[in-house]
């Protein structure tokens, strides 16, 4: 497993001085673009080629969102391709090893010039070394948002919400979505399928429904397309 340390800055943490969620999804995202990096993977392999890693779904499971100042360690491994798909682990630790975060997720590698999946090459499933997956409930990408949803008021993409491939990036579309939880849930599972691209100044409309353990928001365009699907799963008791 490739990892680095870390330590929970303050500019990372929710208004209880705990890593938030995107903060969260930052620190995996930051682990699979180093290792790519380190290994060679990295822009200046990919851009020659032109293609991408386009994240298609996470699943993060939270036991205990560490507090300002802790110490965690930061982990990621493939476990699998699959035509043009790959798939990846991440997890955080504690300084004492203790399990606070674990996380699925499936990548498409897509052609810029088409926008077509296609094969990795086989340098690429050279370096990247496969390793046996995480322990973890595996769920499936497919996310079912209820019928009775509401739409919120909508909004518009700005340059903050886009990452070097000129689309909202992954994590953007999770804080999106987080705004419409409810003050006092603590979120231990979220879920988010990945559907078309949004890009500066696309239009995105909140459609949004809330239970007692569990929300579901489908952040799509004017026309009703999905750009992301995201259900969150709360606890019972507060960590």
């Amino acid at each position: 497993m490739y990892s680095f340390s870390g330590r929970i800055r303050y500019s990372e943490c929710d208004h209880e001085k705990k890593l938030s969620l995107p903060a969260l999804i930052n620190y995996f995202q930051d682990c699979s673009t180093q290792h790519s990096e380190d290994i060679g993977m990295g822009f200046d392999y990919m851009e020659p080629l032109h293609v991408v890693w386009v994240l298609a779904a996470w699943q993060i499971v939270i036991h205990r969102f560490p507090k300002i100042g802790e110490a965690v360690e930061i982990g990621t491994l493939p476990y699998d391709f699959k035509g043009f798909v790959g798939l990846r682990n991440f997890s955080m630790k504690s300084a004492d090893g203790e399990l606070l975060a674990v996380a699925n997720s499936q990548w498409t590698l897509i052609s810029t010039d088409t926008m077509k999946p296609m094969k990795p090459t086989e340098k690429m499933l050279e370096a990247y070394v496969v390793e046996p997956k995480l322990e973890m409930d595996y769920a499936g990408r497919k996310i079912t948002i209820p019928e009775e949803c509401h739409r919120e008021e909508s909004f518009q993409v700005l340059r903050n919400h886009l990452d070097t491939n000129n689309h909202v990036n992954n994590g953007q579309y999770v804080s999106m979505a987080a705004a419409y939880i409810p003050e006092g849930r603590s979120i231990s599972q979220m879920r988010a399928e990945y559907k078309i691209q949004a890009r500066l100044g696309d239009i995105i409309v909140p459609m949004v429904s809330v239970e007692e353990t569990k929300a579901y928001v489908s952040l799509q365009n004017e026309q009703g397309q999905v750009y992301c699907n995201v259900q969150f799963m709360f606890r019972t008791k507060r960590l």
